[in-house]
């Protein structure tokens, strides 16, 4: 055996007979390391001092922002622009593309419940009758009727609280008025509508113009609408490269025909992205791909919804609630950072109260008796009256007599007159009473964007569930086994509502024993307003039950979809955590969205939230609904925010270029992004 090797044994590696020193095994007491505890070990510091990545520098006009792209996608509009101009570029979401033989057409479903086609049984009830003028007699057994006479009640209540009188046998009256009308003949219209036939050569057509296509079928042309919700509209495309060709196109469209920047220079703009709060990473994933990779640009940053709303109000704490055309979202903004267990989706907005006037005024004999709502030309009437007439204000519910203009393809312009009572306010309160809104139906036909791929963790279903959602279907959860207690609900009440619910107190007095199960969902939320007694014994929140154990039973992402607008601003400010938080957001509520524009949405607002919070918080003081600033529209605040951040010197550290996310991915986002 040589010497200096002491205990050496056969099954050593080979080198023991040679000069070459074998390395001793590290002690890992001794061990340390600073690798990636610094930012300048990262591949982003690397990247930045390579490139001088930095702020987009300032055209020659020397306007900070020129070279900034603001992009904010919705349901129904596109809002584009630089983020030095003043307002975006408004181009509705819709393309149209041709196809050689027929067309595949997509039909509309309806969102609102039609008399005669509601599967809800309804037990049979009177309304309570105090013998004046503000009493309601349903129309019919129908449950239609029944829960249309509840939001009347409601109407009532409110109408005797501000003793406001209610005029005798209106309905009757308009009824006859419109029958009985004729419209009027416009032969020199100024404001006619050139109409796209079968002769358009054009192949794809975007935005205002595909509103023109009056009879897509016979055009050959199918007309879809790329987004829905907060998401990609899946409903109606079966393929998700022909979506993002889509989306491809509208954005083309903004950059060059409304900005006149054509596709070459695309690599010269940076491009700020509005997301939702409550986003799909997918949806995500898939438009930063189309923006960096497909188009080309330069670099992009993303933006929560609501943290942008608060920019372009210049809060910094504040509870904002965007209420869009088919979704409202509602998130609690502090100190910059989107509170995640704060976030609420609800599955209605603006397109529903549009239908539910429709359905209100075809009661009353609407006077455009072949109005259909799959035609684009049909729609933008009853998007004119909605914005004319709808009103939340019940000093304005009148008999008044209104007019609008009919245009369609290939016939006379035509003005009608119509009469309508309480109408123009009962629209606007579906909001506030879902009851309805057909829930299933909107849901119908919906498709995941991917199946079995992701570029992440695998995510479950329990992780998109927030502290909002689960506070606001709590009273649907059965109680744990070690918690049940004896209640003093009487044995009528259906079950239920016979569970210590966190917000029974905002059931209606008219639903109390009436409804059957299948409306104990939506009924035993409802909120009424001020005038209504309210249990003031409320219990404090009640320990949530685990999320493990009530996604088994309920589907809480849907059945939290179905709140009114004013029970959950309040469990989203509930989620924030005590009454101090749940004080400092309610008096900094932020409402912006098409919506926003109804007359009298401040007042139904505050007063509702003001209903709920005072016996349930202490030291409540008065609910405050922050205006938007300086007059701006609040359909375009989300975006001005979004604007001044593209504007800030800070904005440097948060974009995102191509060969990152080639890098990284998803992750780039996360990284840079550090509210995603």
């Amino acid at each position: 055996m040589p010497r200096g090797i002491p205990n050496a044994k056969r099954e050593e590696n080979g080198f023991r007979y040679t000069t070459f020193q074998v390395p001793l095994v590290p002690n890992p007491k001794h061990v340390s390391s600073n690798y990636l505890k610094s930012e300048t070990h990262t591949l982003w510091w690397r990247n930045n001092q390579g490139k001088g990545k930095g702020p987009a520098e300032d055209s020659a006009d020397g306007r900070r922002g020129s070279q900034v792209i603001v992009i904010h996608p919705g349901s129904r509009s596109i809002r584009i622009g630089k983020a030095s101009d003043v307002s975006p570029a408004i181009i509705p979401a819709v393309v149209g593309r041709r196809y050689t033989g027929s067309a595949p057409q997509y039909p509309r479903r309806n969102s609102i419940i039609r008399p005669g086609t509601s599967k809800d049984k309804f037990p049979a009830f009177t309304l309570p009758q105090n013998g004046d003028e503000y009493d309601v007699t349903p129309g019919s057994s129908d449950p239609f009727d029944t829960k249309l006479a509840i939001i009347t009640v409601s109407l009532r209540d409110r109408m005797r609280f501000y003793k406001l009188r209610v005029t005798p046998n209106a309905a009757t009256i308009a009824n006859t008025f419109n029958e009985q009308f004729k419209p009027e003949i416009i032969n020199t219209d100024p404001d006619s509508i050139e109409w796209i036939d079968e002769r358009c050569p054009d192949a794809v057509v975007v935005g205002e113009n595909a509103l023109r296509i009056g009879d897509p079928e016979s055009c050959h042309y199918s007309v879809r609408w790329p987004f829905h919700a907060s998401t990609f509209n899946m409903r109606d495309y079966n393929s998700t490269q022909l979506l993002l060709s889509d989306v491809e196109a509208l954005f083309d469209y903004g950059m060059q025909q409304k900005l006149g920047i054509p596709k070459a220079e695309y690599k010269n703009y940076s491009v700020v992205l509005v997301i939702p709060d409550f986003y799909d990473k997918v949806y995500v994933r898939d438009l930063v791909t189309l923006v960096l990779r497909t188009m080309g640009f330069k670099q992009l940053c993303a933006q929560q919804d609501s943290l942008a709303a608060t920019y372009g109000a210049g809060l910094s704490n504040a509870c904002v609630v965007d209420i869009g055309a088919r979704i409202t979202t509602i998130a609690c903004v502090d100190e910059g950072l989107v509170l995640p267990d704060t976030r609420l989706s609800l599955n209605m907005g603006g397109d529903d109260v549009t239908e539910f006037l429709h359905v209100l005024l075809q009661r009353i004999s609407f006077p455009y008796r072949s109005l259909d709502l799959s035609r684009s030309y049909d729609w933008a009437v009853l998007e004119d009256l909605k914005a004319r007439l709808c009103t939340l204000m019940e000093s304005d519910v009148a008999l008044n007599l209104y007019d609008f203009i009919v245009r369609r393809p290939n016939a006379p312009t035509e003005k009608y007159g119509l009469r309508a009572y309480d109408e123009i306010i009962l629209a606007p309160m579906c909001l506030f009473e879902p009851r309805v809104i057909d829930f299933d139906s909107k849901t119908e036909g919906l498709k995941p964007l991917s199946v079995g791929v992701t570029e992440d963790i695998i995510e479950h279903q329990i992780d998109n569930v927030t502290k909002a959602m689960v506070i606001s279907t709590q009273h649907l959860m059965p109680a744990p086994e070690d918690e049940l207690v004896p209640t003093p609900t009487p044995a009528t009440v259906p079950k239920q509502e016979s569970d210590p619910p966190v917000m029974v107190v905002d059931q209606p007095e008219v639903s109390t024993a009436t409804h059957g199960a299948n409306e104990a969902q939506i009924e035993i939320i409802d909120v009424d307003d001020d005038s209504k007694p309210i249990v003031p014994d409320l219990p404090p929140v009640s320990k949530t039950p685990s999320t493990e154990i009530s996604s088994k039973k309920i589907d809480v992402l849907f059945e939290a979809s179905k709140l009114p607008l004013d029970v959950a601003i309040f469990n989203s400010a509930r989620a924030a955590g005590g009454d101090e938080k749940i004080r400092k957001y309610l008096q900094q509520v932020l409402v912006i969205g098409g919506a926003a524009l109804i007359p009298g949405m401040s007042h139904a607002l505050e007063s509702r939230l003001q209903a709920i919070a005072t016996p349930l918080v202490p030291n409540m003081e008065k609910v405050q609904i922050i205006p938007p600033p300086k007059d701006v529209d609040p359909r375009v605040l989300a975006w001005k925010g979004a604007a001044v951040l593209a504007k800030m010197e800070s904005v440097s550290e948060l974009w995102v270029t191509a060969s990152d996310w080639d890098t990284f991915g998803m992750r780039a986002l996360k990284e840079r992004c550090y509210y995603l």
